[in-house]
């Protein structure tokens, strides 16, 4: 599973509160790092969107805290429990999210030297009821985590070089003594993925810590467990709806690209009723990715002939693995020449920009939206010890027009609207396009 330049009047109104107890919760350190804390904790509970738009021109912020304003009314607002550690430009924290106070967080942050505007780290939940004792590590742990992290970097990251760069990295901080100040698991997490970050910008590759001790034969030799039958029935393979708009539009929205072969039929089900329509409109505004070949296959109801979609790069494999259209699909085809919008957002990710970008560059779809994650490699996750997991790319998207992909970058839409305008606006497109048509 992340900067613009301060405003000297939204600064002084950001950092004019005090140090001290935030209603009556933990006490925030005096500190640089401390006092960005009370400013992002009051612009995000503040559930004001002036406030938060505030904060992110004062500061140059990182993407999981830019991001974060995205969650505000899932999590109702974050309550700080306790400070675990304090220096002055680094703090770790515990946060309670206000709609489950049950659930507990973690959170860690930095200020960069010499730049009290420039802000990273992350915060990630843990589970219900957690207790800060039970996530305490030892040096013993510390090491074995890292050296693990960076034997798998040598034998499995897609880029070789890249992967020893990361690795050698890895281990030149564990020798000078870089994480010795990391006592607990989330904290240590967090810093690796910071580290790591630095060098490579990979949207995929990430460190987790697990309050409950992973399975100790996963994922030794074996995938994660694939989604039952009754999980896919429940979730309905990802597709959330599918309707005719007025106009005969048709409209798809689904958040996930599941496993082809139990959940084609579901597919070919909603493209087959979508057939028929003059327009399409294919919303991934909350699509986080999924499995290559269901991208193939729903992209096959958009073209009358076989087409070349994209290529990945497979290390372990060490050979290429083309992706193209279906010669023959289930029901019936959309077709080629009726006009189709891909509905996008920041949380549009993995495979689902891998269907977005592979149509721009064929030119078969606009894109109307948010500039997309950018996470374009092929990754698993394996056991770095009882408590640690480690997510790691193993293989390169390629697409064979741009022969580049969107790592990083994410896909740029053709036609830019806010998440929430992006319907409204792909309906604009379709209706000053219909007296041409």
């Amino acid at each position: 599973m992340l900067r613009v330049s301060p405003r000297p009047l939204a600064l002084c109104a950001l950092l004019s509160l005090a140090s001290g107890v935030l209603r009556g919760q933990a006490t925030i350190p005096n500190t640089p790092a401390g006092q960005v804390l009370r400013a992002w904790l009051d612009a995000y509970n503040s559930g004001d969107s002036a406030r938060a738009a505030a904060f992110l021109r004062t500061y140059q912020v990182d993407f999981p805290y830019r991001n974060s304003f995205n969650f505000r009314q899932m999590t109702g607002g974050f309550d700080l429990v306790r400070v675990d550690v304090s220096e002055p430009r680094h703090v770790e924290f515990f946060l309670r999210p206000r709609n489950t106070p049950a659930m507990i967080a973690y959170g860690m942050l930095d200020v960069a030297a010499g730049n009290p505007t420039s802000i990273s780290g992350n915060a990630f939940p843990l589970g219900p009821n957690v207790s800060p004792e039970a996530l305490r590590i030892d040096r013993a742990t510390r090491s074995a985590v890292v050296g693990r992290a960076a034997a798998i970097l040598d034998s499995f990251y897609f880029s070789p070089a890249i992967g020893k760069q990361l690795g050698d990295s890895l281990r030149a901080r564990l020798a000078r003594g870089a994480y010795d100040r990391y006592r607990n698991g989330p904290g240590l997490a967090l810093r690796l993925n910071a580290d790591l970050a630095e060098i490579a910008h990979d949207r995929h590759m990430g460190i987790r810590y697990s309050v409950p001790a992973l399975p100790p034969k996963w994922p030794d030799g074996d995938a994660p467990a694939a989604p039952s039958r009754e999980n896919l029935d429940e979730s309905n393979c990802g597709f959330k709806k599918v309707e005719q708009l007025d106009g005969n539009v048709g409209y798809v929205r689904f958040d996930s690209f599941e496993e082809a072969e139990p959940c084609g039929s579901t597919a070919s089900a909603a493209m087959t009723f979508l057939a028929g329509t003059r327009a399409l409109i294919i919303d991934l505004r909350e699509n986080n990715g999924g499995k290559p070949e269901m991208v193939a296959l729903i992209a096959s109801y958009l073209f009358d002939h076989r087409t070349h979609l994209g290529d990945l790069w497979d290390r372990s494999a060490d050979s290429t693995h083309h992706y193209w259209t279906e010669d023959s699909v289930g029901g019936r085809r959309f077709g080629g020449a009726k006009p189709v919008y891909v509905l996008t957002s920041a949380q549009t990710f993995s495979a689902a920009e891998a269907f977005a970008y592979h149509l721009q560059a064929l030119k078969r779809v606009t894109v109307v939206g948010e500039t997309t994650g950018g996470g374009a490699h092929a990754a698993s996750e394996g056991r770095l010890g009882d408590h640690f997991a480690f997510s790691v790319s193993w293989g390169n998207s390629i697409n064979p027009i741009t022969g580049t992909n969107w790592e990083g970058v994410g896909v740029v839409p053709d036609v830019k609207a806010s998440a929430d305008e992006a319907l409204g606006a792909a309906l604009q497109l379709i209706r000053d396009r219909a007296p041409h048509q």
